[in-house]
């Protein structure tokens, strides 16, 4: 079956590490991310989280490497998508998600674009996420959850290998956290990417993820949900940083 065959693809972080002057971000990570997976990353507050995410991503200068395998073995640089915490604009602004993506999706003037072309491309990717009605809504009017749904859809496009996502449902209500979560969930299996997410709801997560990483400036477990929010590790991460705010 095809989700099976894309158990085989892999991207692998090895030795993945992040230093600011003399303060270690985190150092020594190591971990693969399966097709077809959706793998969550959790920590307390200064893990290092959102900096992991951005060293993936290219973004911040790091040490280590990011290896992608396909399913026939082959080395590549995998398409990455990336979905923010979220999206800084001016909620007064008339700009629309079709005029989002419009601007996104190409390096030419929107006013010189096929509008019936890109208009069926964002239907495509809005359909995704069960979104399209919200083409032509303005981006201001959009819910905390209707705006991740977008967000979601345009990392879409292109099709990633690894779909990163920094907090995606924070300040999201329960039932638009649900239907992201579900969202997510049917993404890597039928389109058959990794997915890396943070989030600190732990209820979701041993829900819906697969493979659970705790992280505190290096990888203190990993396993199930239940294996890691069980163990030792989360324990002590969690305890000591109790401590420290008391």
């Amino acid at each position: 079956m095809k989700h099976n065959q894309a158990k085989l693809c892999t991207t692998q972080v090895e030795k993945f590490g992040v230093t600011v002057g003399d303060l270690v971000i985190f150092e020594d990570v190591n971990f693969t991310l399966h097709c077809g997976e959706l793998t969550a990353l959790i920590g307390t507050n200064g893990a290092g989280k959102s900096t992991l995410l951005k060293s993936i991503l290219g973004e911040v200068k790091h040490t280590g490497q990011l290896n992608y395998y396909d399913a026939k073995g082959e080395h590549l640089r995998p398409i990455i998508g990336y979905v923010p915490q979220t999206l800084k604009f001016d909620t007064t602004s008339p700009t629309t998600v079709l005029d989002l993506f419009m601007s996104c999706l190409t390096s030419r003037p929107v006013w010189l674009c096929s509008s019936d072309f890109i208009r069926e491309r964002v239907t495509k990717n809005l359909r995704r996420v069960k979104a399209e009605h919200l083409i032509d809504r303005r981006l201001g009017a959009l819910s905390g959850g209707e705006l991740q749904r977008v967000l979601l859809a345009l990392a879409l496009d292109p099709l990633p290998d690894l779909l990163l996502l920094d907090e995606p449902i924070s300040g999201v209500d329960k039932v638009g956290m649900r239907i992201f979560y579900e969202l997510v969930a049917e993404l890597k299996s039928t389109e058959d990417m990794a997915i890396l997410l943070i989030s600190h709801d732990l209820d979701m997560l041993e829900r819906f993820a697969d493979k659970v990483i705790l992280l505190n400036k290096r990888v203190m477990k990993i396993g199930t949900a239940q294996e890691v929010f069980q163990s030792a590790e989360m324990n002590e991460v969690f305890s000591n940083r109790r401590m420290l705010n008391e």
